[in-house]
């Protein structure tokens, strides 16, 4: 017998019945879109400033994203999937944008220094504690090698990213497919001007879903219990 839950709503159907919950049990990973729905530019502006909002370890930041919404930048997706992954590659020209998530795999005090500069001059550090903020800094050189390479610590950095935006996905109502079946390798030369640097190994196709052709549209969630992967200390 399941252990009897103490919920400090009601019931469990109110809790349930919260605006989060509900925007999170409707989103689901979408399987095929409709090509002739765009998400508005209103949504994108949202979309887009909630990627600026994206947390990360010490705000370092040490991303770039590059949004594919152009009929020339759907071709070049598309053509990244000529090796494999060919099961995502219908979504880069059905899909109505995709979101390419790329880290930086040498990330400097010096690009750190450009991230505490933005602190001081937003008000939200105060300039006397510039030098102080710097030493954060030994978070990522702890996870730096002889040779400069911090990409396992900044790839995890993306990652805290794409759950900000698969939320602010889920509360438009927009649909979404989480990629990581794409190609690096080219994604890095079809979009080298745009990346400068970064590498992409996780991509976002957004927009929305084509009606009786995404076989699990609508049904239940399958999850661990909670019990499963909850534990209260």
């Amino acid at each position: 017998m399941a252990p009897i839950r103490y919920y400090p709503y009601d019931s469990l159907e109110k809790m349930m019945a919260h605006q989060i919950i509900q925007d999170l049990n409707n989103r689901y990973t979408a399987k095929k879109y409709d090509a002739d729905k765009r998400i508005s530019p209103e949504n994108l502006d949202v979309i887009k400033e909630a990627i600026r909002l994206s947390a990360s370890s010490i705000n370092s930041q040490p991303w770039k994203f590059v949004l594919v919404e152009s009929d020339e930048g759907k071709q070049r997706l598309h053509d990244t999937f000529a090796n494999k992954h060919q099961f995502n590659q219908l979504h880069a020209k059905e899909a109505s944008h995709t979101l390419l998530l790329a880290y930086d795999p040498a990330f400097t005090k010096d690009k750190f220094r450009k991230r505490v500069d933005a602190e001081v001059s937003s008000g939200h550090l105060p300039a006397e504690m510039y030098d102080t903020f710097m030493g954060a800094y030994a978070f990522a050189e702890m996870n730096t090698d002889e040779a400069g390479n911090n990409a396992s610590w900044t790839k995890a950095q993306v990652y805290l990213a794409l759950g900000n935006i698969l939320h602010t996905l889920a509360r438009l109502g927009i649909a979404s497919t989480p990629m990581e079946g794409v190609d690096p390798d080219l994604i890095g030369e079809k979009f080298a001007a745009e990346l400068d640097g970064h590498v992409c190994e996780v991509a976002l196709a957004m927009g929305y879903h084509k009606d009786g052709d995404d076989w699990n549209h609508g049904l239940p969630k399958a999850r661990l219990a909670m019990d499963d992967i909850i534990a209260t200390a």
